[in-house]
């Protein structure tokens, strides 16, 4: 006769940290596609992610490496394994933030700080394997694209969920509350996904698809 499982030894629901680097989480799954210490499972997210009923994803300066239909398929698939209740917590640095920051105009601007600036901006853009930066709007929009009826914004570290807080590991800068070096978005909640600006969208893909 088998034994019967207690109501206290039932497995938590599982918590996915996505992109870990070497900075897992105890207590969490830590995906990443390549083997470090600490990294749980191998693998690419953008063949799916083979679990379900999950309780929360974690993404930490993650999403900016994929390229926009991926990061997208991404979050869907995100929604599709959360739990009903689950959360989706991200980190991402903000295009607001970067363009107000790095890049200076107007007639009294020495050409050497264009240069500089220049050259700034584009590193953002296309350093440490960057592939789409986001803004706060577009972000919210690609996650209602993939089917979250809830978002909300958040500062560095700080949740209303307990399990969310203090997760973040990066570098911070000094910022405001009005202008974040980073956004961190919340993503919860079910509905039918609301469709992202078509002819924009269109000629984007169309743009950095031509060769």
């Amino acid at each position: 006769m088998g034994l019967i499982r207690k109501a206290s030894e039932t497995p938590a629901p599982a918590r996915l940290h996505v992109g870990c680097g070497q900075e897992a989480i105890p207590g969490w799954i830590n995906l990443d596609s390549r083997v470090l210490p600490g990294v749980d499972r191998v693998l690419d997210v953008r063949d799916g992610l083979p679990f379900d009923n999950v309780s929360a994803i974690y993404a930490e300066h993650f999403l900016e490496h994929l390229a926009f239909e991926d990061g997208l398929a991404f979050l869907k698939e995100c929604r599709r394994v959360l739990s009903p209740v689950g959360v989706l917590r991200l980190s991402t640095p903000n295009l607001d933030w970067v363009f107000a920051t790095h890049y200076r105009t107007g007639p009294e601007t020495p050409s050497d700080v264009k240069v500089h600036d220049c050259l700034q901006l584009n590193k953002a853009f296309h350093g440490w394997g960057h592939q789409f930066l986001y803004n706060r709007e577009t972000l919210e929009s690609a996650l209602r694209a993939a089917g979250f009826a809830v978002v909300s914004f958040h500062r560095y570290g700080e949740s209303d969920a307990m399990e969310l807080r203090g997760l973040e590991r990066h570098q911070t800068w000094e910022d405001t509350p009005e202008l974040p070096h980073v956004i961190i978005a919340e993503a919860s909640g079910a509905q039918s996904p609301s469709p992202l600006p078509q002819k924009a969208l269109q000629e984007f893909l169309e743009a950095i698809h031509t060769k």
